[in-house]
């Protein structure tokens, strides 16, 4: 992560110099300039995440700089701090005229400024181009508050009704939606109603504006997840705020969650390893046998153009697919001969038996299906549900394929391995009856044959 870079301008160097140490005293790259009008060549030159000026100064005073930096679409969004040392209410109110962020007296700096300072560019770095949807009927509407948010740092999207703009949403995703309420095609309430029953829209913060303000109506908003009720006519800095607040607490709200996840992802990584380590301990054949079926899939996926999300996840499922053998007798999971009917009965249940010891933990739901499907065969003949063709999820249909060749060309206790042409001519042979099409043709395309090394194989796409 780069550091911030501030701009302090004043004309004297002893200010200059006790802030410019304070600010690198906290990680802070600094930049002085005299003037306003020193200060206003160097933020032309680069950008910065903010601005400290005096007031009185020469050439330049720091209400006629403040305000050439909200001019400039290019600079309007970088925050400015004022420090001064008049304290009358008409200076004050003349510095957030010009478009200050902050106006703070030189009497009350040390106990104000780096508190605000820090509060300033923690919030700069989160809103940094965070995109809103807006959306109303109203072209006037949409002018002002696109205007007003752009000004105050944010990307903007527009549409002028509900239908239109649920599919925006769909395909940008927007860290925030306002919409008006009364609007032609689909209102604000039903798009509200259909955001939050979208789960990638569902946590996006949702801002009604309305000119009716009665309290059943906004109790029914709230009530349907809608995160704010805006009543026109409003001033923009009330809806910059606003925007800021919801944006600001959403987003700690999503790294407490994350780092939540991460901490439990981590114990459950630990405590399933385990389990893995153990099982594989009990066979030495099929020792490495989850890796290697991760490995596999995740390649497979690749080649499919599966997002980095769900790589990670597939590769995680993969790795687990045969935890439920944790649960089958040694006598039968190690058994070197044919099974009976009623063994293979019990080696059937290891699907269901691994879902069931994933089922508890919320953050293994999206790898449930795989672990549990893994066996399915594309003409319904599988277990343990015998899920035909599509029914069957793709993550478990990419590990059926990778476990079968992995488990065909190794060594087991009932045969020895068998070669690299004849595991690839099998899987073949058997596409869409037993495995899913699409992916053995994918998995065919990564294979390169190497006859001096039957088992082993390279891939055209790397991980």
């Amino acid at each position: 992560m780069r550091k911030p870079h501030v701009l302090i301008v004043d004309d004297s160097k002893t200010i200059r110099s006790v802030l410019g140490l304070q600010l690198r005293n906290r990680n802070i790259d600094v930049t002085e300039a005299v003037d306003g009008l020193q200060g206003l060549n160097c933020i032309r030159e680069r950008s910065f995440d903010l601005v400290i000026t005096d007031v009185m100064m020469p050439k330049m005073d720091g209400y006629q700089l403040c305000a050439e930096i909200k001019k400039n679409p290019s600079t309007q969004t970088t925050p400015v701090i004022i420090l001064s040392t008049n304290e009358k209410n008409e200076q004050i109110e003349k510095g957030f005229q010009a478009g200050a962020a902050a106006y703070i007296t030189k009497n009350n700096a040390s106990k104000e400024l780096f508190p605000y300072v820090q509060e300033i560019l923690d919030r700069s770095k989160i809103l940094r181009d965070k995109l809103i949807l807006v959306v109303d009927d109203s072209k006037y509407i949409i002018k002002v508050v696109s205007f007003g948010l752009t000004e105050a740092g944010f990307k903007v999207i527009t549409a002028k009704n509900g239908a239109d703009a649920y599919e925006m949403a769909v395909k940008n995703r927007p860290d925030l939606i306002l919409s008006d309420i009364n609007m032609p095609i689909m209102d604000g309430i039903e798009f509200c109603e259909k955001s939050q029953k979208n789960p990638d829209l569902a946590s996006t913060p949702f801002i009604i504006m309305s000119s009716g303000g009665d309290r059943r109506t906004m109790r029914e908003l709230l009530h349907k997840g809608a995160s704010a009720f805006l009543v026109k006519p409003f001033n923009i800095d009330q809806l910059v705020i606003t925007a800021e607040k919801l944006l600001s607490d959403h987003f700690r709200m999503l790294l407490q969650q994350r780092e939540q996840l991460k901490i439990e992802r981590t114990l459950i990584l630990g405590s399933i390893t385990s389990l893995i380590q153990a099982l594989e301990a009990r066979d030495p054949y099929t020792r490495g046998h989850s890796d290697t079926v991760a490995d596999i899939s995740v390649k497979i996926a690749q080649q499919m153009s599966f997002n980095s999300h769900d790589l990670e996840r597939i590769a995680f499922a993969a790795r687990l697919h045969d935890l439920g053998k944790i649960g089958i007798r040694d006598d039968v999971l190690l058994k070197p001969g044919a099974l009976t009917d009623q063994e293979y009965m019990l080696i059937k249940q290891h699907p269901i038996l691994g879902a069931e010891i994933l089922q508890p933990i919320p953050s293994m739901e999206d790898i449930i299906p795989a672990v549990l499907h893994h066996h399915e065969r594309m003409d319904g003949q599988g277990y343990p549900n015998g899920l035909m063709g599509n029914e069957i999820p793709l993550w478990a249909r990419i590990i059926a394929v990778a476990d079968v060749y992995d488990a065909l060309t190794t060594d087991r206790p009932y045969r020895k391995a068998m070669s690299h042409d004849k595991g690839i001519r099998i899987i073949t042979q058997n596409s869409g009856t037993q495995f899913c099409p699409e992916c053995v043709k994918t998995f065919e395309s990564l294979v390169v044959n190497d006859p001096c090394q039957p088992k082993e194989f390279s891939l055209a796409v790397c991980s």
